[in-house]
């Protein structure tokens, strides 16, 4: 029996001193270990799809696509993954990085 698996939070260089891979070496090595899927989620930023959807393209890994946001006010939360599930849910978490961003 084949168990698949998936990666569900993977920063890319664009997470500065956070990640250190390019978003397609990470897509590029999901596909070597067999994964089902590869979800990109840079720290309030979406900066690594593009690059992620070039590599994933005439493959067949999954690609989600993901963001990653410091929280400051919830007792012993420090950080939530948010994974878009369609077209509304990527305008939504873009909407949400926009605002968290010209917050900051």
């Amino acid at each position: 029996m084949k168990i698949s698996y998936s990666a569900l939070h993977c920063l890319t260089n664009f997470s500065f001193l956070r990640g250190a891979s390019h978003a397609e070496q990470l897509v590029a090595r999901a596909i070597e270990l067999g994964y089902s899927a590869i979800a990109i989620t840079d720290e309030c930023s979406v900066s690594g799809m593009v690059r992620a959807h070039m590599a994933s393209v005439d493959t067949k890994i999954k690609l989600l696509i993901g963001a990653e946001f410091a929280v400051h006010d919830a007792p012993g939360v420090d950080r939530l993954i948010l994974i878009a599930t369609d077209r509304d849910g990527y305008g939504d978490l873009s909407e949400l990085i926009t605002l968290a961003r010209s917050r900051a």
